[in-house]
């Protein structure tokens, strides 16, 4: 794996290149969320209808894999790109399923990290999990880790991130026996105490790792008290390697992430606003290029940034989901027909709603890259969170309405 670092912005963005698995990715980028190395609602041949190669980069949780298909027949199939036909693609392993998994501080202990599962609740092993590793072969894996919410005592803080850094000791002397092959990237924890970020951060950088996993995010911490969090870290961290996060998914939290430094994002976001029925309408790359914002003005919103195709508003709306979106859905279907989809539990609408989601979030990573290289990276990101501010908040006659 290589990376390299091509352009930095004022507050701290910075946009960048990486190769891994014969592909070439621009970053900041997204990590898609899977569900046994798939998108939860997209099919292999739907996949190609994605902007590549933004849409390579997919993310899985080996614990999917606990009760199924052994690991034996996975390794003798050559690994999870020849098992799913995706050769072309990049796998990157995190151990958490990000969809699932709530951090219990109970049920962790000193032999192992205990994660929730579709199968169940799992306490996995360092030599587990890299047997999980080395037989479905990522282009990327994530080291183990213990995570715990904002709210724990110091003491079980304290004891997260010792456990965390013995495991990191652990999976990269088994890496090394069993040459796993991919780029190893070693997970910082720490919660809600800086020290603890700033110790875990120095300690996994010393280590022999390609990249860095930031963990912990999203588990209680406010959006005031994080940007002190991320900087922390960060400045303990070299510049020449990549920098991992999961728990950032909303726009605001990306954007927030992305002024920190963080160049690959690990979010469910598409996947919870697909299940719920939302389709995201703000103005990204592809509105800029191929329409304008104006003419999304009458457009029904619940908060600027997405739409509720399950609403009856949408039933005899015979217009594609966004004006000028070039994603399959927007090409092929209308806010009706999906619409209708819905109404009749049908798991097409959440098909064609995943592909929408995707590419358009997609659109709004490579807005950021834009702007980190042209200069403009923190007026974007002042714009967007005021425009969402803006939209969130009652109109006055509502909010005498409610007063009343």
């Amino acid at each position: 794996m290589n990376f390299s670092v091509k352009a930095l912005s004022k507050g701290g963005a910075r946009a960048g290149v990486l190769q891994v698995g014969g592909c070439s990715m621009d970053t900041p980028a997204l990590l898609l969320s899977t569900r046994k190395g798939l998108p939860a609602f997209i099919s292999p041949d739907l996949l190609s209808t994605l902007p590549t190669p933004d849409s390579r980069l997919l993310q899985f949780s080996p614990l999917h894999f606990v009760e199924g298909i052994s690991l034996k027949a996975v390794s003798e199939m050559g690994g999870l790109h020849q098992m799913l036909g995706l050769k072309e693609h990049v796998f990157a392993a995190n151990p958490a399923d990000p969809i699932l998994s709530v951090p219990d501080h109970q049920s962790s202990n000193k032999i192992g990290a205990s994660f929730e599962t579709p199968s169940g609740r799992f306490l996995i092993k360092p030599g587990q999990y890299m047997e999980m590793i080395t037989s479905m072969k990522p282009d990327m894996w994530v080291t183990l880790a213990d995570e715990v919410p904002a709210w724990v005592t110091d003491k079980r803080n304290k004891a997260s991130v010792q456990r965390t850094m013995r495991w990191l000791d652990d999976c990269l002397t088994l890496a090394k026996t069993n040459d796993t092959g991919g780029a190893v990237f070693g997970s910082i924890v720490g919660g809600s105490k800086i020290n603890e970020r700033i110790y875990c951060a120095q300690e996994v950088s010393r280590r022999n790792v390609s990249g860095f996993h930031i963990g912990g995010f999203g588990l209680g911490e406010s959006m005031d008290e994080r940007p002190a969090l991320l900087s922390a870290v960060i400045d303990s961290l070299p510049e020449d390697k990549p920098r991992q996060i999961s728990g950032l998914g909303l726009p605001e939290e990306v954007l927030q992430g992305v002024a920190a430094g963080i160049d690959l994002f690990n979010s469910t976001y598409i996947y919870h606003l697909t299940i719920g029925g939302f389709a995201l309408t703000f103005p990204s790359e592809e509105i800029e290029r191929h329409g304008s914002v104006d003419q999304l003005s009458d457009t029904v919103r619940d908060d600027g940034t997405k739409i509720n195709l399950k609403a009856t508003i949408y039933r005899k709306d015979t217009s594609q989901i966004l004006e000028g979106c070039k994603c399959y859905t927007c090409q092929n279907h209308t806010k009706a027909y999906i619409n209708h989809l819905f109404n009749v539990h049908e798991m097409l609408a959440q098909i064609l709603l995943e592909i929408h989601n995707t590419h358009h979030y997609i659109g709004f990573f490579r807005k950021i890259r834009d702007t980190i290289r042209e200069g403009t990276f923190e007026e974007f990101r002042q714009k967007f969170v005021e425009s969402r501010r803006e939209h969130a908040a009652p109109a006055p006659d509502a909010a005498v309405a409610l007063c009343a």
